[in-house]
């Protein structure tokens, strides 16, 4: 074998090592990308799960206003019951100590 052959064959075989160095780097890209491409579904599905979570939360925030609003009429309504009671006592004791 001459010795430019030599130098032929080391250099192709140089060459066939980097081709191949680059294709494993290639697969590792591909595979990286759909690993990516995998979180970041999994992220948006999060998200979505999350936002869907949060409107629950509202509408029980909303419905837990509208019975504390309910409470508070009843609350006034039987304080205003107490005063008309207490009123009413108040007005037949008067009414009996001027009747006697």
């Amino acid at each position: 074998m001459t010795e430019q052959e030599k130098i032929n064959a080391e250099v192709q075989a140089k060459l066939a090592m980097q081709d191949a160095k680059f294709n494993v780097f290639m697969q590792e890209m591909r595979d990286f990308k759909t690993e990516m491409r995998d979180r970041d579904n999994q992220r948006a599905e999060d998200i979505r799960e999350i936002r869907q979570d949060m409107k629950n939360l509202q509408a029980r925030i909303e419905d837990m206003g509208k019975h504390v609003r309910n409470l508070a009429i009843t609350s006034m309504a039987a304080v205003g019951g107490m005063f008309v009671a207490v009123g009413a006592m108040v007005a037949t004791v008067i009414y009996t100590i001027l009747k006697s």
